[in-house]
């Protein structure tokens, strides 16, 4: 068991070939269900509904973003996290839990790419990219080091969006572990 904390060096010499993933037909690598705060079941699929995220996951009862009437943010119901990145910091067997992200695929999220409205289909579901920044937060630091949370919010870094994009369910469906994320449309 290891505990992955790369050096701002590593980070930095990864990102040429973090930027050449795929910009489109993204392979699976994890379909990830969080049913409580700090639990992760590694499945083949995941069903994605627009009333109620991933069922059985705890965005509908401890949601990070809630909007003004106290529901849960509907632009937070599935987070996309670069396979590339992901290798970086966690693999199967780290003592350190995985991210927590819903979907880890071989895509290029950067702003560049996945502009704010893009639709992307998962499976027979549809996302949106929202316009939430997934900056890492106090969590992906203590996992992964300091180096790891100034690296996704650097000078030049946030429109890379390393740390992943922050999704909408737009159409309810199935996403299994074999499928592809296709970009549908950019932007809105």
């Amino acid at each position: 068991m290891t505990n992955r904390q790369p050096s701002m060096a590593t980070l930095m010499a990864a990102l040429p070939e973090i930027r050449n993933a795929p910009t489109n037909h993204g392979p699976i690598r994890y379909l990830c269900h969080r049913p409580d705060f700090g639990q992760r079941d590694f499945v083949s699929e995941l069903t994605l509904t627009v009333k109620q995220g991933i069922p059985g996951e705890r965005w509908m009862r401890h949601p990070w973003m809630r909007l003004p009437d106290g529901s849960p943010d509907p632009a937070i119901q599935v987070s996309i996290l670069p396979a590339r990145v992901c290798d970086l910091v966690w693999q199967p067997g780290d003592v350190s839990p995985h991210p927590g992200d819903s979907i880890v695929a071989d895509l290029e999220t950067s702003l560049d790419n996945l502009p704010t409205g893009s639709l992307i289909g998962a499976g027979d579901a549809v996302l949106q990219v929202s316009a939430v920044f997934n900056d890492a937060c106090v969590k992906w630091r203590k996992r992964y080091g300091e180096d790891a949370l100034r690296w996704v919010r650097a000078e030049g870094h946030p429109h890379l969006r390393l740390r992943g994009i922050l999704c909408a369910i737009t159409q309810d469906g199935v996403v299994r572990a074999d499928d592809r994320l296709r970009v549908l449309r950019r932007g809105y």
